[in-house]
């Protein structure tokens, strides 16, 4: 059995024996989440780094990517995709280097899935003119449109493949604007989709201007990538996908539908090709802002996955990013720990390869982008106490 899987079943035993909100002494002692921060506004002659993307190759590589901004926050303009690699589980990292740069135009919303079957690390880009801002490209004013792009890496992330556009095989012609992610894919471990890299996305319908999420994934290890239906339900957008178990997905999903203000759900039996079931997950409170879902790890025929989920957990601001833990493949979220109390956005999760918990999260005192920042925590830290409270 997968060493790491026998810890999450001796974690669960453990947690569910305990007195409610008590956890061990070791545990108990670690009050301060905030982590290291490993990308901070101004160094390395970029203005800020947004957009946080991890990934963990077959060798333990920890790869933490994200937008480098020349010249402001700004979501358009001048933006590359740079990185910073460790090899010893987030103590140490490497000097940033440029994984993509094309003059003064946009390369960004990162998304990575690793192939654990050729060790290959895909990663999944949009790109854009400089000079076009989102609002530009929704109502088809814009020099350009967004496109698609693919990137790969076969020597954990130290170089990168020239990026090739798939542009035509993934987006629709109706669509305007387009993201990947932000975040990460996934490979399918379990059912009759087993060794499918799946890779979450969103688009804008030009006519109606309604957004929708969707995925697009690839059969044949990223040579190349089929776009899958859309959304059921309309108004959400930035997504993630998180495998449960035989196989089923599950979309978790940035809600503008504010008569709940919580992150909107959705399944699929098909490997990503359509989704169902569309629904509120209300316990996931959410200020419209992106957020991150990873599976801890699950045992081949288990009925239940161990799941996490991070985001700032709050319905009116971009604060306090915790990270919560699902028992029960998402049905209920009884395991949770604030990292930042602060100003906090953006997030990735996750596991090392002695089973601790990774978050890269964009996180400040004053705003959510002075830095993005690395925080380590385990799974037993993750109680089921009341910490997180719904400020709304």
């Amino acid at each position: 059995m997968n060493p790491k899987c026998m810890q999450t079943r001796s974690l669960i035993v453990f947690m569910l024996l305990m007195p409610y909100g008590t956890s061990n002494a070791d545990d108990r002692a670690t009050t301060a989440y905030s982590g290291d921060a490993i990308f901070v506004a101004g160094e390395d002659g970029y203005d800020t780094y947004r957009i946080p993307a991890l990934a963990v190759t077959n060798r333990g590589t920890v790869l933490a990517i994200c937008e480098g901004r020349v010249n402001a926050s700004s979501d358009a303009g001048d933006i590359d995709l740079v990185i910073k690699r460790s090899t010893d589980s987030g103590e140490t990292w490497s000097d940033l280097n440029v994984i993509w740069s094309d003059e003064r135009n946009t390369c960004g919303n990162p998304c990575t899935v690793v192939d654990r079957d050729t060790g290959t690390i895909w990663l999944l880009s949009t790109w854009n003119h400089g000079s076009d801002h989102e609002r530009q490209i929704i109502n088809q004013q814009s020099k350009d449109t967004r496109r698609v792009f693919v990137l790969a890496s076969q020597d954990d992330g130290l170089t990168w493949s020239e990026p090739q556009q798939i542009t035509d095989n993934v987006k629709l012609e109706d669509w305007t604007w387009y993201a990947t992610g932000p975040g990460s894919g996934i490979q399918i471990q379990q059912g009759p989709h087993q060794g499918r890299l799946v890779i979450p996305c969103d688009h804008i319908e030009a006519d109606s201007k309604r957004y929708y999420s969707h995925a697009i994934f690839s059969d044949d290890h990223g040579q190349t990538w089929q776009l899958g239906d859309s959304t059921p339900n309309h108004r959400v957008n930035e997504c993630q996908v998180v495998e449960i178990a035989g196989g089923r997905l599950m979309l978790n999903m940035r809600n503008y539908d504010r008569s709940q203000k919580s992150r909107q759900i959705a399944f699929s039996d098909n490997g990503g090709e359509t989704w169902k079931d569309q629904t509120f997950d209300t316990t996931l409170v959410d200020p419209i802002c992106q957020a991150a879902i990873e599976r801890f790890c699950f045992e081949k025929g288990e009925s239940e996955s161990v799941l996490l989920f991070s985001n700032p957990a709050s319905t009116s601001s971009r604060t306090k990013m915790t990270l919560r833990a699902s028992y029960d493949s998402g049905k209920t979220w009884t395991g949770q720990r604030v990292l930042f109390a602060a100003a906090a956005a953006y997030s990735d999760l996750a596991v090392l390869p002695n089973g601790t918990i990774a978050c890269f999260h964009e996180a400040g005192q004053k705003n959510a982008y002075e830095s993005i920042r690395f925080t380590k925590i385990k799974l037993s830290q993750l109680t089921a106490s009341p910490e997180v409270s719904d400020d709304k």
